[in-house]
């Protein structure tokens, strides 16, 4: 998961960025394969994705059971009932009413699985957003729980790139009386931006991302050049004006 997470900080195609985590994530969580959704687990709307090879078995599935698949029972339901977004087995969240659901037969039909296990993003709310493990045979034991929690905060660090990315593809729109960005912001711009935002300094951010000191203060400099301003607190309130980091 380290050189994934390496590989994601490098990686310019935001598209690219969930496919890196779904070809590790499954072997580190006791998984198979798995499903992931960027936009609400609903029945009705929202896009999943998947390993090429999972979405071959798909493609010939019937809205109906694409419907079941979006919906993520029983997650979807118990997360949206509280804040708590711990990792959860399928088992556990619905109890034995799991084995007779539609749900169950759909996995069992299409990818020889028994078992879910649901891996929420971190503090999401509405919409939640996340992925689901999927594996035959005896349910995930409590230590592929704990791997789940373990890197969730990586999965979260991997969607903040990835919005990030996407919102660099989009022209910001202008502020009036700003002065005018000479240019894109890097991907690696974008990261060092993002923990800046999160107050880190410059040694916590070069230890982060395996660079110096000395090479963390070019990109902040960059970064005040390229967005017109000149402090951190500055940097980060026009960043987040122009759209390209959250606003809390």
């Amino acid at each position: 998961m380290l050189s994934v997470a390496v590989a994601a900080l490098n990686e310019s195609e935001p598209e690219r960025l969930w496919p890196l985590l779904a070809s590790a994530l499954p072997g580190v969580c006791g998984g198979e394969t798995l499903v992931y959704k960027l936009d609400d687990w609903s029945e009705s709307e929202g896009t999943v994705g998947m390993p090429p090879a999972l979405a071959t078995v798909f493609d010939g599935l019937a809205e109906e059971d694409l419907g079941l698949l979006r919906a993520g029972y029983p997650f979807a339901r118990h997360y949206a009932a509280g804040s708590g977004r711990e990792p959860l087995t399928a088992r556990r969240a619905a109890g034995s009413a799991w084995s007779a659901s539609p749900t169950r037969r759909l996995i069992g039909d299409a990818m020889d699985a028994d078992h879910v296990l649901a891996i929420p993003l971190p503090g999401t709310t509405t919409p939640i957003t996340g992925c689901m493990i999927y594996r035959s045979g005896t349910d995930f034991t409590d230590d592929h729980v704990r791997a789940a929690e373990q890197v969730q905060p990586l999965l979260a660090a991997v969607e903040r790139q990835r919005r990030l990315l996407e919102s660099r593809r989009r022209p910001p729109a202008a502020t009036p009386g700003a002065p005018a960005a000479e240019g894109p912001l890097t991907p690696r711009e974008l990261t060092v931006l993002l923990l800046l935002a999160d107050a880190l300094t410059a040694a916590a951010i070069g230890r982060r991302l395996g660079i110096s000191d000395r090479t963390v203060h070019k990109h902040v400099e960059r970064i005040y050049r390229k967005l017109g301003t000149r402090d951190r607190v500055g940097t980060v309130l026009r960043a987040q004006r122009l759209g390209l980091i959250p606003t809390p």
